[in-house]
């Protein structure tokens, strides 16, 4: 099928490698379907929606960038996206790309944990946490003004 997108033009994608957030993404309530692209030659990939050519969420695997992050999925996340093993997900949090590209920073509040197997997804806001929205991707570079 053809598609649409923010950053790629168009593109053929396979209905296949379609996710489906049951509930949207907080602030998208209506975006279910989304599909995820790779940006060449980067460590980035984006969230693009199905439906609406104009929104693309640039994203990162964290654990590059945030070593230490830990994240734990209450009962109800693992049921919703039908997760059975660890192998079957993935883990990728929203980047808020700042300009200079320096300042840019990663949402580990609220993660979007993805079922490749069914290919089921969900973006978790993460309660009683030290994470938040705004941790910058490259904290030892003075900041930019």
């Amino acid at each position: 099928m053809k598609l649409r997108t923010k950053y790629h033009g168009e593109i053929e994608i396979n209905e296949k490698d379609i996710f489906h957030f049951e509930c949207g993404i907080p602030g998208f309530l209506d975006e279910k379907q989304f599909v995820l692209l790779p940006l060449e030659d980067t460590p980035f990939v984006i969230l693009q929606s199905v439906k609406t050519p104009a929104l693309g969420f640039a994203m990162i695997d964290p654990f590059g960038y945030f070593p230490d992050y830990d994240i734990e999925l209450d009962e109800q996340t693992v049921t919703q996206l039908e997760l059975s093993s660890e192998k079957e997900v993935a883990v990728y949090v929203i980047l808020t790309v700042a300009d200079p590209f320096d300042n840019t920073t990663a949402n580990l509040q609220a993660p979007i944990v993805l079922n490749y197997e069914k290919k089921l997804g969900k973006q978790v806001i993460l309660t009683n946490t030290p994470y938040k929205t705004k941790h910058r991707l490259f904290p030892n570079k003075v900041e930019a003004k």
